[in-house]
């Protein structure tokens, strides 16, 4: 059988290895293998593996579990990685994945249960019901901005419904490697596996055909979204753009420095969420530039670069891209120094002109733009002509300006007040509008993975209204029809014609 033979590193070399921490090449996953993974996860649904109730909460407490015993390795891994700081690592990444193991335990029954639907007059007898059917064999690929969240937290939602393949992003070599060595010890063998490709060879693995595609990242996403369409795969694309950030002129400016900037530079700006931009109201500009640069002092220190709370950006391509924006854009109000062997670049940009290159991309680092606006008008202005972004923040303490913003500009998601903390609660749905399609977290994510099926249960007893549906056809029973439907319509006369 073909599983059997050894697996070929043709076409063209796949998967590129992928270095360890020795810096020995490490596993690679090639296609024939990703084909055999494929198939026996199918095997293990088919055999309905997956359908009991039990078997899903022990995947569930398996994957706490990990989360719990191997914090350390997280940590070390995501250090190597990102140079990410031991407390970013347990609260953005640790423990938001495990919030979203215990939310989906503790609701996994409700979830699984039937929906009843409302009864009409020709249904009074029967029952109607949706049913959550798990749609089979997913295909989850990370993204390198939060290796382990954005790989687990849809997990949580798959593992509450189907079998599934990850796939975490290359460029985070040490926390794929991390989880593709885990997952083994705590997931079950047949269902869950992990694959460790390259990001150019993500469409083939796509086009060997899944139950559905979830995908994080902006580069690739319409490659992607190709090789879905190909063999008609269901897709959730979350792709990140730019997300504005308003400043009114009623805002309490240090509260907002501080929320602006911990959004911004957290985890080096690497985030799908993260305020992209600021447009600030020409009144309160001076005082805001002034409050975040106190705010960046009292973040990382009077030099940054010792501090051990601010991240790096993950590799030289992407750190050589923000830098050649930065160069062409602005002028360099906080930071501007830039380390090339550090990866290392924050800065705040004053006097941006949206033709800046700065305003033309998203920019994944510690850069933070600011451009003024005269009034909020010009604001929603400024925000509708750009593509509709993933996230739109506003901080005022008026609520009328902020009902404006929600109600007048379009995006995945809203805040106020704050940054970043609406894409990682449980309860909302976590999705955009122009930046790609579908929906995860909770609930959601549970309906991602699911196909709602309509069922009608009838029993052959006696047809009440229904049987006027026979040919030969009359006028007669048109009529008939016509009347009781009006009669449901208006939801009253039940009886008359029972």
């Amino acid at each position: 059988s073909m599983s059997s033979s050894p697996p070929s590193p043709s076409p063209a070399r796949w998967f590129k290895a992928l270095r360890t921490r020795l810096g020995e090449p490490c596993l690679k996953t090639y296609p024939l293998e990703c084909v055999d993974l494929l198939r026996r996860a199918r095997v293990a649904f088919q055999a309905g593996r997956t359908v009991k109730e039990n078997f899903r909460l022990a995947q569930l407490e398996a994957m706490v579990r990990m989360l719990e015993e191997h914090e350390c390795d997280f940590v070390d891994a995501l250090g190597r990685d990102l140079h990410k700081p031991r407390f970013e690592t347990v609260v953005s990444e640790l423990m938001l994945v495990k919030n979203e193991a215990l939310h989906a335990i503790n609701n996994l029954k409700k979830w699984m249960q039937p929906q009843h639907v409302e009864r009409n007059l020709s249904t009074t007898l029967d029952e109607c019901l949706v049913l959550s059917e798990p749609l089979g064999v997913v295909f989850i690929m990370g993204t390198w901005c939060s290796p382990v969240q954005m790989c687990l937290v849809p997990l949580v939602g798959a593992i509450a419904a189907n079998c599934a393949i990850i796939s975490p992003s290359e460029c985070t070599a040490h926390a794929s490697e991390l989880l593709h060595r885990l997952i083994p010890f705590y997931l079950d063998n047949e269902c869950f596996h992990v694959i460790l490709a390259g990001t150019n060879d993500l469409p083939e693995v796509v086009e060997l055909k899944f139950d559905h595609v979830l995908f994080t990242n902006r580069g690739e996403g319409s490659r992607i979204a190709q090789a879905a369409a190909r063999t008609l795969t269901p897709v959730t694309l979350i792709l990140g753009g730019k997300n504005p950030c308003y400043v009114d002129k009623h805002c309490d400016i240090a509260t907002t420095a501080q929320r602006v900037a911990w959004a911004r530079f957290h985890n080096a700006g690497q985030s799908l969420v993260a305020p992209d931009y600021i447009l600030c109201h020409a009144d309160v500009k001076e005082r805001l530039v002034q409050a975040l640069k106190c705010c960046l002092m009292q973040f990382y220190g009077s030099d940054p670069r010792e501090s051990r709370s601010l991240g790096r950006m993950v590799n030289l391509e992407i750190f050589n891209r923000a830098r050649d924006m930065l160069w062409r854009s602005g002028k360099v109000a906080v930071g501007g120094q830039v380390i090339e062997a550090e990866k290392y670049i924050p800065t705040i940009l004053t006097e941006v002109a949206e033709s800046d290159p700065i305003m033309q991309q998203d920019v994944f680092g510690p850069i933070l733009p600011v451009l003024t606006v005269n009034n909020v008008d010009e604001a929603i202005a400024f925000i509708n002509k750009q593509e509709k972004p993933l996230c739109v923040y506003a901080y005022s303490s008026n609520s009328k300006v902020i009902s404006r913003l929600m109600s007048e500009t379009s995006s995945g998601s809203f805040c106020s007040n704050d940054s970043v903390l609406q894409s990682l609660m449980v309860a909302l749905p976590f999705g955009g509008v122009a930046s790609g399609t579908g929906s995860y977290h909770g609930r959601y994510s549970f309906d991602t993975f699911s196909h709602r099926k309509s069922c009608l249960l009838r029993g052959t007893r006696f047809d009440c209204v229904t049987y006027l549906r026979y040919p030969p056809y009359e006028d007669r029973n048109l009529s008939l029809m016509t009347w009781a439907s009006s009669l449901s319509q208006k939801s009253q006369g039940w009886c008359q014609i029972l």
